[in-house]
């Protein structure tokens, strides 16, 4: 948000009718991204007004000014350009929600957000007890999702690693999987085709054979294969140690912060729970 806001007062750019769009590959013409983005009629007419190389992802992030004035919640979390596999992503700006749930957050926590620090001893509470804590404040602030909106097409996953451009790490493409999954008001046979296009690659070659010999597999199923096969193999010892070393990184939103916590929180108890001596392999 802030990028948005910065990178239109240096181009003299209302921010409300501009959008950024990220992971765009680096060799794409702009007029392959205005011709893309024309589709999205709320925008109006789109034109590309700067563009910035990222050495992380190995793609660009565009600026473009929109004729209309932007909507985000009327306009798509991502776009999937024609021929290609690998979505652009959708950044829109709204004074609303800017640093409200970062605000709310910490209030809750009674901790200003830049001084969350490591995470404190866990004398008193299990890793389970926490995790609720942790979701209930999320689920507190967060908005409600309207019925005609309420499925977002997943983002790619290979398996691959490291992860190519254009497409999402394990922990987050199950997160994202696991929230459709709990969300889309749709039969299974429908969320289980949404797992299948989002993956490529080993993963793809895994939920093939998945399908072939179980064809009464859930959703969840799906997902929990895919974890398995290609999560870490980490031991829990490892993984409660590493969420005692948490901490909230210099410039990261609480709110981002608090869901890297509820992850690693999650693995925790995953793991604590196929090992019956955990509590004593666990620090003190």
């Amino acid at each position: 948000m802030a990028q948005l806001r910065h990178w239109c007062k240096g181009e003299g750019i209302n921010p409300t009718h501009a959008i950024l769009l990220k992971d765009v590959p680096e060799d794409t013409e702009i007029e392959g991204i205005e011709g893309t983005l024309q589709s999205i009629k709320v925008l109006g007419c789109v034109k590309v007004r700067g563009r910035m190389y990222d050495p992380q992802s190995q793609c660009l992030t565009v600026l473009c000014e929109c004729r209309e004035k932007v909507n985000p919640k009327a306009i798509p979390l991502d776009i999937l350009p024609e021929g290609s596999n690998a979505p652009w992503r959708i950044v829109g700006y709204s004074e609303k929600e800017e640093g409200s749930a970062d605000q709310v957050l910490a209030e809750d926590l009674q901790v200003p957000p830049t001084e969350l620090g490591p995470v404190p001893p866990l004398q008193a509470s299990t890793p389970e007890a926490i995790i609720r804590a942790v979701g209930d404040l999320l689920q507190s602030t967060a908005k409600p999702v309207s019925d005609n909106s309420n499925y977002r097409r997943l983002r790619t996953f290979s398996g691959i690693v490291p992860t190519p451009p254009g497409e999402e790490p394990l922990e987050n493409w199950i997160l994202q999987a696991r929230l459709m999954i709990e969300e889309y008001d749709r039969p299974d046979k429908e969320k289980k085709m949404r797992i299948m296009e989002s993956v490529k690659g080993p993963a793809l070659e895994i939920l093939q054979a998945v399908r072939f010999n179980n064809p009464e597999a859930t959703p969840q199923g799906y997902v929990d294969v895919i974890e398995n096969t290609f999560d870490t193999p980490e031991t829990g010892e490892e993984l409660y140690f590493s969420f005692r070393m948490l901490c909230q990184h210099p410039g990261e939103k609480t709110s981002e912060f608090l869901r890297r916590m509820e992850r690693s929180l999650n693995k925790v108890v995953k793991k604590r729970r196929s090992v019956p001596d955990f509590h004593r392999q666990s620090p003190p």
